[in-house]
């Protein structure tokens, strides 16, 4: 398994694609005027505590207040409160939290008007990016991630990732963590931390506090609201959360990011900085070179066409997303229908695993398989839909199949969804809008593969232009066709077709059904 990451910047935002083994398996998009990202910290203000709610809206700097709930607020509120008043007064010169007295922790099941009052300063952190009509919604517990671990103020508590399953090494990094971390800073350990050393743990940890201080130092003069610590950028935030050994390549077509992700590489990876590359060609974009173009256009529209014509259909209501799974029109040598329904649900399971990622796709999400009997197949299925979704970083449960064949999926939403228009101007003026002519290629050859099974001569009629893209050019899609089936396509271009129109002809002139 290899993982490339892709990153294309332009003058408005850059792009990044996470590809696994060439399929695109994340897309991410940071814009310039982003200025709510899910990490960042705000020294802001309380607009107004709601007792009702148990909630306060705050005053971040966006268009709608942000949301702070009281399960929200972290137990050492009270303490959090004291020191931005004392840092904010010039009595705290040193940060690090040594000879700080600690608050009484607030009630866990308290309430909000007790412990805040309006225009009353408070440090918060995005946790969840503004989404539709919703503003940010915001924590006032909070951390700064790193490589290894997560430094968390006002807290003690040392905690291990549950990913993590050896106990031994549990054990270890617990006693590691302890024996170097600052009193009055809790420590969450992240899964890449396995097998590291004190030094590199030790490094990631000074790294954090020299953050914190930096943060602490703009708080006297600090306007409210304003942030005080940003994430860092969307290059190094991916590489922090996702990056591994299996990682054999990064292309970056700005010389700036270009030299920004390879220091930050140099940190955290020095062995496999060689890996990332300046993209540089004046005849095809990044994202065409590496096939991504086409990827997009085939895999966010209403529907996702899989391998041995088996199709997705993706439907989002406010209340949830609907995934209905289709076998498609197409032969199989399976011997019964619960060996074709098993076959096309374990390739739609993988791919929807796929899909959730790629689009960020949160809240509910139903999907409805084909239709098994056998309780042992549905085992399965839902085995390896647990286990393609074990790389996804945001948080999720699935249940397993209901009597009706429906699995459940929660996927955690932090960012607006990814939704990427795929439908284009239809050139002929039917019917307003046409899928992406692209499309009409996978199609063709997805049917053409069903076709050629059963039968030795297929003749295909089609637009001019689809024709023209199918047979020029060497070696041309017809070529790469033969060289596959072993069966020549004879292409016949119509001009009485319209653009995605197409059919298929036997030897004998009759129509065969696609």
């Amino acid at each position: 398994m290899n993982k490339e990451l892709i990153i294309r910047s332009s003058s408005e935002a850059v792009d990044f694609a996470l590809l696994k083994d060439g399929k695109l398996i994340e897309l991410h998009k940071e814009e310039e005027k982003s200025n709510f990202q899910v990490g960042d910290i705000f020294i802001a203000k309380i607009r107004k505590p709601v007792a009702g709610l148990n909630a306060a809206f705050v005053n971040v700097g966006f268009e709608k207040d942000a949301f702070l709930h009281y399960h929200d607020l972290g137990p050492n509120l009270a303490s959090q409160l004291k020191f931005i008043k004392l840092v904010s007064a010039g009595k705290i010169k040193d940060f690090s939290l040594k000879t700080f007295q600690f608050e009484k922790e607030i009630d866990k099941d308290g309430i909000i008007t007790d412990i805040l009052s309006a225009n009353q300063s408070v440090l918060v952190q995005v946790v969840k990016e503004p989404i539709s009509t919703k503003g940010p919604r915001i924590s006032a517990e909070l951390s700064l991630a790193g490589r290894f671990i997560v430094l968390v103020p006002f807290s003690d508590r040392v905690s291990i990732s549950q990913k993590i399953e050896d106990k031994k090494e549990k054990d270890r990094l617990k006693k590691l963590v302890l024996s170097i971390k600052p009193k009055g800073f809790g420590v969450i350990v992240r899964t890449v931390a396995e097998g590291k050393n004190v030094a590199e743990l030790e490094k990631d940890l000074q790294n954090l506090l020299g953050r914190w201080s930096a943060m602490c130092k703009k708080l006297p003069t600090a306007h409210h609201p304003s942030k005080v610590l940003g994430e860092l950028n969307r290059a190094s935030s991916i590489l922090r959360d996702v990056f591994n050994d299996t990682f054999s390549g990064i292309q970056i077509d700005d010389e700036e990011l270009y030299h920004q992700t390879k220091e930050y590489l140099q940190e955290i990876a020095p062995s496999k900085q060689s890996i990332v590359k300046f993209y540089q060609s004046n005849d095809t974009p990044i994202f065409e070179k590496y096939n991504i173009e086409r990827q997009i256009k085939t895999s966010f529209g209403r529907t996702v066409s899989m391998s041995k014509g088996a199709y997705l259909i993706i439907e989002h209501t406010e209340a949830l997303h609907v995934i209905d799974v289709n076998s498609g029109n197409r032969s199989n040598k399976a011997t019964n229908q619960e060996d074709t329904a098993m076959e096309v649900n374990m390739i739609a399971a993988a791919e929807i695993a796929r899909q959730l990622r790629l689009r960020d796709m949160g809240g509910i999400i139903v999907v409805d398989f084909i239709d098994m009997s056998n309780p042992e197949n549905r085992k399965v299925l839902f085995d390896f839909l647990r286990e393609e979704m074990s790389d996804d970083k945001a948080k999720h449960k699935i249940l397993p199949p209901s009597k009706f064949g429906l699995v459940q999926i929660t996927r955690q939403r932090v960012r607006p969804e990814v939704n990427i228009k795929t439908r284009e101007e239809d050139p002929n003026k039917v019917n307003g809008e046409i899928e992406a002519p692209i499309l009409i290629i996978d199609k063709i050859t997805s049917d053409l593969e069903r076709l050629l099974k059963t039968h030795n001569k297929v003749v295909l009629n089609t637009h001019p232009f689809v024709a023209a893209y199918l047979s020029k050019g060497f070696p041309s899609l017809r070529s790469k066709w033969f060289f596959e089936h072993k069966k020549w396509v004879k292409i016949i271009p119509r001009d009485a077709y319209t653009y995605l129109e197409y059919h298929f002809y036997d030897k004998k002139g009759n129509v065969i059904s696609e």
